[in-house]
């Protein structure tokens, strides 16, 4: 737990189970708020093709990329209600750089 504590730069327990917490919440938060999104514009399940194994594949794929940025939204804001937006904010900021998407985050 010190090694996390000292990797993640924070100080107490308590803080690591809020972190696990916020982290939990976000990852079903987004897939709950994922597939009305889709709805709304318009990538219902049925209008991939099932005949064709790349129908599936497809919409797969695209629900990841969507769900991908309301993750990271979702994360901060989370990270903020709970008292942890610093945390959240260090942590989406060195994802994005290692990811390439750094330029936009400063």
């Amino acid at each position: 737990m010190e090694k996390l504590k000292e990797r993640w730069g924070i100080t107490s327990n308590f803080q690591i189970l809020i972190i696990f917490i916020v982290f939990g919440i976000t990852g079903s938060s987004s897939l709950f708020v994922a597939r009305p999104f889709l709805d709304l514009i318009g990538l219902k399940r049925e209008v991939f093709s099932p005949d064709f194994w790349w129908g599936g594949f497809l919409y797969g794929f695209l629900r990841l990329v969507i769900i991908f940025p309301i993750y990271q939204v979702l994360l901060v804001g989370f990270g903020w209600l709970f008292g942890q937006f610093k945390f959240f904010w260090n942590f989406e900021k060195k994802m994005l750089k290692r990811m390439g998407l750094g330029r936009w985050v400063s």
